[in-house]
């Protein structure tokens, strides 16, 4: 069981129980915290409260988590599009819609479903939920993702994520004219404390978060953009975008344009993918074609 301590300072004094606790950890849902609270774990100055308590300056706020409830994840035979595999990676082409891991609530149709029925092994870095996940693409993002099959490729490509050696470049449609030719956002991203679900520019908690673009093409109402990620943040060119004030196209989350596309989901594919290869050394660059969707759209925005 995990135990954790939380000290309320003047900045969190006045806050409901239920979301200070929800707002320590980015996979804390406030859904969770109200749950542990009705089983009393969770305890403000050795008393059992109410999630509604408005927390004093001082207090000491005790979390006991749960432990995880032991979960297994079926293989199933969905249909993958392969761009590179050999015995130690292996690169999808990820449709826009499916999921990339398991969570509960969501145990089937991801990609690790798939990948599970596909491979033989994986690495078992990421536990069960993640075996091989080295990193993710959001559910309505299409495009590369690369999994590692055994411990020595995942430790080689994490390694490469963080030293910013992966080579990741995004083909994405924005809202408005973006009339600079290209151009670099460096701006910390974090958890937006007004809605868990969505992430933010938070220049006060956030953590450091930069990303290249460039124009491609323009259109009346639009822009096609290509982005470089240097960093890895939770829905980092979705959130960029949007402060920069050219939300992407179908963005459920981070797009309130009143403009309606002929698009399900964010208009964002990951296109290159490069890397080193962990045994080899040999440098591994892939492409990945717009996803049909994106591809109409393109055409019916150019001939309007």
């Amino acid at each position: 069981m995990q135990n954790d301590r939380f000290v309320v300072t003047s900045d969190t004094a006045g806050q409901r129980l239920d979301k200070f606790v929800a707002d320590r950890k980015s996979d804390w849902s406030r859904t969770a915290v109200q749950s542990w609270i009705r089983q009393q774990r969770i305890r403000v100055d050795g008393s059992v409260v109410k999630g509604n308590h408005r927390l004093q300056a001082g207090e000491t706020v005790e979390v006991d988590v749960p432990p995880p409830v032991e979960m297994t994840v079926d293989a199933e035979a969905i249909p993958l599009d392969i761009v590179y595999e050999d015995a130690d990676v292996v690169v999808v082409n990820k449709p826009r819609g499916m999921v990339v891991h398991p969570a509960p609530g969501n145990p089937s149709g991801t990609l690790v479903n798939a990948l599970l029925a596909h491979c033989d092994d994986l690495s078992g870095i990421g536990g069960v939920y993640r075996p091989g996940i080295v990193h993710r693409i959001d559910k309505d993002t299409s495009g590369l993702i690369m999994v590692a099959k055994n411990d020595m490729a995942h430790q080689s490509l994490t390694a490469q994520l963080k030293d910013h050696q992966v080579e990741r470049r995004y083909i994405a449609l924005v809202h408005g004219n973006v009339s600079h030719d290209q151009g670099q956002i460096e701006a910390p991203i974090g958890r937006d404390p007004r809605l868990r679900q969505r992430m933010a520019v938070e220049h006060k908690n956030g953590k450091s978060a930069i990303t290249h673009f460039k124009v491609l093409e323009r259109f009346p109402r639009a822009t096609q953009i290509a982005c470089r990620l240097e960093t890895g943040r939770t829905h980092q060119i979705r959130v960029h975008m949007k402060y920069i004030g050219h939300p992407l196209v179908g963005d459920p989350l981070y797009s309130n344009q009143s403009h309606r596309f002929s698009i399900q989901g964010q208009a964002l594919h990951a296109e290159t993918l490069g890397f080193i290869h962990p045994r080899s050394g040999e440098k591994i660059r892939l492409t990945a074609p717009l996803p049909q969707d994106m591809q109409k759209l393109t055409a019916q925005l150019r001939h309007s």
